[in-house]
């Protein structure tokens, strides 16, 4: 008879566990970021960081504009300070709002990773987080839209501090000096709506505007306006990324939690 073949001892998943490298660990780890999520947050807070930071500057830098130059009495431009102080506070509450909702986003990404079910054995979900993560997707979706809006009202001072700056430029010109007079090149913040046509200068001409385009209010707001509308379009990205992440998300959670598998998304 022959002998019965010998079997070797089955491992324990800690035996073999302990028998992996540090270099196995770390692609273990890695496998179950959200890399989209993780893009998409650091591309969230620095957008809105540029956006919220540098209009702030921005809308006071323009207050001080018009109050210097354009509407001396305090009174024709009150309604203009107080626009820009409510922005102003907006901002700040952007600011903290977005970064609270990039952090839950980035926890639910890092959720409904692999490394979650492999910590935490089967991965099993509920209505109720089901419908948690239903509510990412509506109101990504909805923020997105509203960060559209907010990307084309970022253009308006853009155009207008360029429109500003051309007409600068223009004086500048020697073809201008030489067939024009200067003090027909003028800029009109009345026509804007900005302040009101009974405003007192209300615009400004010649060598007048010239000294204003150079001064470091002017040119300092008009880059920031060009940073901060920059930082929204950056955040526009970002939302969009978000929305298919937490799409994706979601798709899995409803049709594949009681499968064997599970999203690196």
């Amino acid at each position: 008879m022959k002998p019965a073949m010998e079997t070797a001892p089955e491992e324990n998943p800690e035996q073999s566990q302990e028998k992996k490298g540090c270099f196995e660990c770390c692609i273990k780890c890695l496998g179950g970021v959200p890399y989209a999520s993780l893009v998409a947050t650091i591309l969230c807070f620095s957008g809105v960081a540029l956006f919220c930071g540098c209009g702030h500057v921005a809308l006071g830098g323009t207050l001080s504009i018009i109050g210097n130059h354009f509407s001396q009495t305090p009174s024709d431009h009150a309604l203009l300070a107080e626009v820009v102080q409510l922005m102003q506070y907006i901002i700040y509450g952007i600011a903290s709002f977005f970064f609270l909702y990039g952090i839950i986003l980035l926890a639910e990404g890092f959720y409904t990773t692999s490394a979650v079910k492999e910590l935490h054995s089967e991965f099993k979900t509920t209505a109720c987080g089901r419908c948690i993560s239903g509510m990412f997707v509506f109101l990504t979706y909805v923020l997105g839209v509203a960060w559209l809006g907010v990307f084309g009202f970022s253009a308006v001072p853009v155009f207008l501090f360029y429109n500003m700056w051309s007409t600068c430029e223009a004086l500048n010109s020697p073809l201008t000096n030489a067939t024009a007079s200067l003090d027909v090149i003028c800029v009109d913040m009345r026509q804007y709506g900005i302040i009101p046509w009974n405003a007192n200068p209300g615009k400004a001409c010649g060598s007048t505007l010239g000294d204003i385009c150079k001064t470091n209010e002017f040119y300092l707001s008009y880059h920031l306006f060009i940073v901060a509308c920059a930082g929204a379009g950056a955040t526009v990205i970002a939302l969009l990324i978000y929305m298919m992440a937490t799409t994706y998300n979601y798709a899995v959670l409803k049709f594949k939690s009681r499968e064997d598998c599970c999203t690196k998304f």
